[in-house]
């Protein structure tokens, strides 16, 4: 199942390959992944499981030298063409002030802003 979705985000996004590390809240098991994509306001990532939108999950997100520990609610999730993967689109909902200013940081020196 695919979905047509209208570009709805408000801040720079960069492509970056980092290891995120996910918990769905109300489950037991965490699973791993590797990023598509990171903004100040969410990430995407292909994953091998769907996952409907608004579950929320538990993030860690690798960008060395920090982890950015948040939470963040699923927004999209699309098959790919001839896969059994998805695309996920994750928004954040809890970032402190000094993991907003790191990730605005990191992604003004992967810009060139």
């Amino acid at each position: 199942m695919s979905v047509n979705w209208t570009e709805k985000r408000r801040s720079p996004r960069i492509s970056i390959k980092a290891p995120v590390r996910y918990q769905i809240r109300g489950k037991p098991e965490a699973n791993n992944a590797i990023s598509g994509d990171i903004s100040i306001g969410g990430l995407g990532f292909i994953n091998d499981r769907f996952i409907a939108p608004n579950n929320c999950l538990n993030l860690e997100i690798n960008l060395s030298p920090q982890m950015i520990n948040t939470t963040g609610r699923v927004v999209r999730a699309d098959s790919l063409p001839r896969s059994d993967r998805y695309r996920l689109g994750i928004e954040f909902l809890e970032l402190d002030y000094q993991q907003k200013q790191f990730l605005s940081g990191y992604i003004s020196k992967h810009t060139g802003d």
